[in-house]
Parts: structure tokens; sequence; C-alpha cells
């Protein structure tokens, strides 16, 4: 009978120090007893950072191109160095680069995205009994250059590869020993969540919660692959993303999430006619910004407001845009805040539930929070509110839905 074929992916905290590195060898020797076993792993904790801190210490805009040679060195230290270790405990073991087991990508460089990848040469190291170690985050173009896929792109290497094998679960080794109702960090009493569907991992990850990347919970819903989140630091289970299950609506809220690493910027007397909220954002989209919640006030004499969030790293840029496209469409001021924090609350059962928008709203009026803006989806409700307020807001509106016992699924 063939061996379930797994795929384990150990992130930068995982693999920081040989010790770590022996430590995850230990742990795939134990795993490749029962299973064939394919390995992703990230650059040692911080090495990404350095390697972009030498090319900015050469320029202050390296070329992109070459910024992707740069880092994608992090994983291929990695991956040699574990395949090291495994062959010292007398595993076999052979290290892959993105481009040797063709992960193709498109040529959008420090933030590539898959299109396909070849599995033979995989499937030819698991044949003859081997551990694949492939390093994560990269993949090749169209003309064989080396591309990266944005930060936590290891995530994405990962889950891609267990659909491209058909592998049978994915488990995603990280520092945390799963996904939490909300920071245990800020809510002592926030639980560990057994299960989990795509779209509520989909949304929480969307929302800030930094326990799995956005592409990478795209992908396992896409292909319908069982990603199993544990901790590298002990043996614990962890939380399964898996397909929607029946029961999964009997919760109303699975969990919190905050982003702090927003921005806001309001463009005022906007004229109120068709088109122009295009010729506002087309150029936003084209530098590649991505804009999250937007609203329109209706305002007097056919002129409007237009207030519209972006990531905090990409404020700089986007309000030169917007004040630019102001003068040539005859709107008035484009003012910005940085002082905010996305709050929300994310789960399945809010589709037969009704009342939880109402409830967010009463918990924070009780605390004296204010609602900048309101955003909200068939399974979720995400209000901006200062910043200040942020570690008040997470744990009254936990308190409010998830209290400190009920659990999930």
């Amino acid at each position: 009978m063939t061996r379930p074929l797994v795929v384990q992916k150990f992130g930068g905290t995982s693999v920081g120090t040989v010790e770590r590195i022996q430590e995850v060898a230990r742990r795939v020797a134990e795993g490749a007893q029962a299973s064939r076993l394919i390995v992703v792993v990230s650059a040692m904790s911080g090495e990404t950072d350095r390697l972009l801190k030498l090319a900015r210490a050469l320029s202050p805009d390296p070329l992109p191109r070459e910024s992707d040679v740069v880092v994608a060195s992090g994983e291929q230290v990695t991956s040699a160095l574990l395949s090291i270790a495994l062959d010292a405990r007398g595993v076999p073991a052979q290290s892959f680069l993105g481009h040797q087991i063709c992960i193709h990508t498109d040529d959008a460089h420090t933030k590539a995205r898959i299109r396909s990848i070849d599995s033979a040469r995989m499937f030819a190291a698991l044949d003859a009994g081997k551990v694949v170690v492939v390093a994560g985050f990269q993949g090749v173009d169209g003309n064989g250059n080396i591309t990266t896929l944005g930060r936590g792109g290891s995530d994405t290497t990962a889950v891609a590869l267990a659909a491209a094998t058909g592998a049978d679960a994915c488990e995603i080794y990280t520092d945390v020993d799963g996904v939490y109702t909300t920071d245990p960090r800020i809510v002592s009493h926030a639980h560990k969540l057994e299960r989990i569907s795509y779209d509520e991992m989909l949304e929480l990850a969307s929302l800030g919660a930094k326990v799995l990347q956005i592409r990478s919970v795209e992908f396992a819903k896409r292909y319908n692959v069982r990603v199993h989140v544990r901790s590298s630091f002990n043996d614990e289970p962890g939380t399964w993303v898996v397909p929607e299950e029946s029961n999964m609506e009997e919760v109303t809220v699975a969990g919190v999430a905050f982003d702090r690493d927003q921005s806001k910027i309001t463009l005022t007397d906007v004229p109120d006619r068709p088109g122009l909220a295009a010729r506002i954002f087309s150029p936003i989209a084209a530098k590649g910004i991505v804009v999250d919640m937007i609203i329109q006030n209706t305002g007097a004499a056919g002129k409007t407001d237009m207030t519209f969030t972006v990531p905090r790293v990409e404020l700089d840029a986007a309000l030169r845009i917007v004040r630019d496209v102001a003068r040539e469409i005859g709107a008035g001021d484009a003012r910005s805040e940085g002082d905010i924090t996305k709050v929300s609350v994310v789960g399945l059962g809010m589709r037969s539930h009704a009342g939880v928008a109402a409830q967010i709203f009463e918990t924070l009026a009780r605390e004296g929070i204010n609602i900048q803006m309101i955003s909200t989806s068939e399974i979720k409700v995400s209000v901006v509110i200062d910043a200040k307020y942020t570690e008040l807001a997470v744990r009254v509106l936990h308190d409010a839905f998830l209290g400190a016992k009920e659990t999930n699924g």
C-alpha cells in the first residue's frame, strides 16, 4: 500500500538556527517513517531582511529582478542545510530550488504568482525513497529569471505543491500552535480552534491575522487542500483549515482580527458625476496599491467626499496619486490619517444569525469607541477605529461573541 504523501512547511523561526534545523530534521525523520514527505522551508528568521538591507545599501531602489536573486538565496541555504541534517540522521534527502522543480510564475518580480508546477522531479526523488526539500518563496518566469512570491510566499509554495502533487495534507509549522479566536497576547483567554473553514480563514488572513498568508489559503480552497497549522516547538495538534462543514454555522463567530497596518485617505469636494471614481482609483490600482474600504458621502452643491483605506506602507505613494488626480478633476484637498486600526468580526454563522452588526456597534459604543468606517461581507463585519482603542476593542468584542470557553467544532 502506498504511504500517504504529506507536504510540510517550516517557517523562519523554525529554521532560525542550526539547533532549530536539527530539531526540524528530527521531526521530519519521524514523519518520514509513516509518510512520503515534501518539505518546504523559509529562510532563517531575519535573513530576508538582512539580504534586502545589503541590496539597499548599494541602491535605495534596487532592480526588482536582482532583488529576487539576492533574497532567494536565503531559502537556498536552509533547504541545503536541512538536507544535510537529514542525511546525517541516515534519512536520504534531496534539496531543490524553485527553478529546479519548475515552479513557473509570471514575471512580476518580488510578488510573482504561480502559474504551474512540474512535479516530475519531485516524484522521481520520492520514488527513490528520498525526502524532497524545497526552497520556498521562489519560482522561475518564462525567461528563466528567478522570481519571488512576496512576503509569506513559502506558505503559498507549500500549498501549491500539495495541490500539484495531490498530497493528502499540507502541514504548516510555525511559531504558534494553531489559529486562535484572536491574538492571545491581547486576550489571554483566546482559545485555539480545532477546525476552521477556508472562507473564515481567508477573511481572517486578509483582515490582519498573521497565521497564514492569504494566497496560500486561496490555493487551499481552490484545490481543496487540507491544511494543518501547528507549532514546530511542540507536538500538540493544531488547527485544520478545511472545506465548510455542516456544523460550522452553529457557531456565530469564529474569531476577531485586527490590522494596525492601514491608513485612511479622504478626498474632499469631488465633483459628483459619473466616471470620477474610476479616475481616482484606476491610477492607484495601476501602481499595485490595494484599496480596502471605501465610503462616499453625498455632499451639497454637486460635490461629494470620498474616504478609503490603503496599507500604511503605501500611504505616501497613494497620497501623491490622489493629489495629482484631484488637481485634474477639480476636487478639493486630500488628507490622510495613519493612526487607525481595522477590527473585524468573522464567522460563517453570521449568515444565519441576525443582529451581529448591531451587537458590534453597541459593544463599542458602551466603551466610547467611535466607528469611522464600516465594511461588511456575508461572513464578516469590519470597522475602522482610532488605533489607541485597538486592544480594548478586540477584548470587548471577543468577550461579547466568544467569551472565555466557547469552542468551534
